[in-house]
């Protein structure tokens, strides 16, 4: 009976110590690289493997040390501003019908990896043409 309570102990323990060791690596994951450095990393961007989207790598530096880990640049990405500057953006503005766009600002919410971003930025788009709607609405009302 003895025997079995001492296998069934041994048991648990190593089962504690594969469990501790696990989590440990996992933080290791999460926290980014697993080198330590008395510096902070500097990354460059995101680099795809194909194309100008995709998964790729982005290479990064702490003294004499370099290491390479992967990346994702979303293929829907505004390139003027960079994948790695995360935006607050307000509504759309109006259309100013001189130049046929729309307006609206971003605040800077998030720089990842030590990225260089602009504290504000502006973008447009085209506006919609009206012509489509108030077409639709007229062949809506011709099959009645």
């Amino acid at each position: 009976m003895q025997h079995r309570g001492f296998l069934l102990l041994s048991l648990l323990a190593l089962l504690a110590l594969t469990s501790a060791v696990a989590k440990k690596k996992d933080k290791v994951k999460k926290d980014g690289p697993g080198i330590e450095c008395a510096e902070q990393w500097a990354w460059g961007p995101c680099t795809p493997s194909s194309k100008d989207c995709g998964v790729g790598f982005r290479e990064g530096s702490c003294g004499a040390q370099t290491q390479r880990i992967r990346c994702r640049i979303p293929c829907n990405w505004k390139k003027e501003f960079g994948a790695d500057c995360k935006y607050k953006f307000e509504n759309w503005g109006a259309c100013d019908g001189g130049t046929g766009t729309k307006v609206r600002q971003g605040t800077l919410k998030k720089a990842r990896y030590n990225a260089q971003c602009q504290e504000t930025i502006r973008v447009t788009k085209p506006c919609t043409p009206k012509t489509k709607a108030k077409a639709k609405a007229k062949k809506g009302k011709g099959k009645d």
